[in-house]
């Protein structure tokens, strides 16, 4: 999909702009912040220890789920990436089930992609 016919609300405005602020804080290469089913949203960046590697939507994803969530409105990735790995998705679809919109956006905030998994 192309950066210009991605239309997002409010909503999915904000957890880019969370997952923007998570990658940069953090100085990682990726943040990521979901939205649960209540509303409720989660922010992650990238965890890479020795023994220990998730990705910042899994991890997000991860966090959500330890907070009792039951399933996912939206997720975002902000990244330098030009697509997110299946494992990524396969995250989103787990907590969100089928038709759960995931954005990937670059380190401008700018909707690389809007994937509906």
């Amino acid at each position: 999909m192309s950066e210009q016919s991605v239309e997002l609300d409010a909503e999915d405005k904000k957890i880019i702009t969370l997952a923007r602020s998570a990658r940069a804080r953090n100085g990682v290469a990726e943040g990521a912040a979901v939205r649960d089913e209540t509303g409720r949203t989660y922010v992650a960046a990238t965890v890479s220890l020795p023994s220990l590697h998730l990705s910042a939507l899994q991890t997000a994803v991860a966090m959500a789920v330890a907070s009792g969530a039951k399933s996912l409105e939206a997720a975002a990735v902000v990244s330098d990436a030009n697509h997110l790995a299946e494992t990524d998705l396969s995250a989103a679809r787990d907590l969100g089930g089928a038709g759960t919109p995931v954005y990937l956006a670059g380190t401008d905030a700018v909707v690389r992609d809007s994937i509906v998994v």
